[in-house]
């Protein structure tokens, strides 16, 4: 699941973050309502923790701007204020749970799972791409039926790989969104979890064709058709390194490698 965290406290909001992210959710974390409502039309998260005393514009405001605008996203509001009409112009205004201050961080992640929950029953929990499945609920893989056990970070890649499907992501939108690193690190974390990826979703019999393609020189990229130097060809490649097998037809008759 993809959280905004919006909490202008730095310890609290980088607690915030380091829990959710323990969760195996994709965390990101603004400090403040003008930032909140960028982020939001930006990113679209599953999910936005929203604190209500927040610089710029509170959490109030922020509410008032997201009005009828992001069907999906949930929003928890946390808040030390303990007038009830505080918080029930709160939900009035679309919030869907709030939190107290203080809060064990136990009781945020349960409440963020059973929104989970709740949301989908509306909404198909399972990513797919060819026999590739991802259950976002159950937070299981399987490829042609069989189960394929992932750690937390290489799940986290995945998902967003499979939530991007058909456009290729660059390694350094990988660096920001999955691992919340900046884009100009000197780290190749990208690429040898890839490699992971593909060799544990190599399994079964069919398993011939790697999920996850190589647009070289650009990024990576599950499902669609993939582009090499401005030429479309089909999604055909070589299980261990992704890139195009030779004699495979690209657009106008020609053919790879030729």
């Amino acid at each position: 699941m993809r959280v905004l965290i919006v909490e202008d406290d730095i310890p609290l909001g980088m607690f915030l973050q380091k829990g959710l992210q323990m969760e195996g959710h994709t965390v990101a974390w603004v400090g403040d309502g003008e930032l909140a409502l960028e982020r939001a039309a930006a990113e679209r998260p599953d999910l936005m923790v929203l604190d209500l005393g927040l610089p710029k514009r509170d959490g109030v405001e922020v509410l008032e701007a997201m009005q009828g605008l992001y069907r999906g996203m949930a929003v928890i509001v946390l808040t030390g204020r303990a007038q009830v009409e505080e918080r029930v112009r709160c939900l009035n205004l679309g919030a869907d749970d709030i939190l107290l201050k203080p809060f064990s961080l136990y009781e945020l992640t349960a409440r963020c799972r059973a929104l989970l929950r709740r949301l989908e029953h509306y909404a198909d929990p399972a990513l797919r791409s060819g026999d590739l499945e991802l259950n976002r609920m159950d937070r299981k893989v399987t490829r042609g039926g069989r189960p394929v056990e992932l750690t937390v970070k290489e799940f986290s890649l995945l998902e967003y790989l499979l939530q991007q499907r058909g456009r290729c992501c660059s390694r350094s939108e990988l660096l920001r969104e999955v691992w919340q690193m900046s884009p100009d690190a000197g780290t190749n974390v990208v690429d040898v979890y890839v490699n992971y990826l593909r060799k544990k979703l190599a399994v079964g019999e069919g398993a011939t064709a790697p999920v996850i393609e190589t647009v070289r020189g650009e990024g990576y990229q599950v499902g669609g058709v993939v582009e090499m130097r401005g030429i479309p060809k089909p999604v055909q490649s070589h299980p261990a390194y992704g890139y195009g097998v030779p004699g495979a037809v690209l657009a106008g008759g020609r053919r790879y490698g030729s």
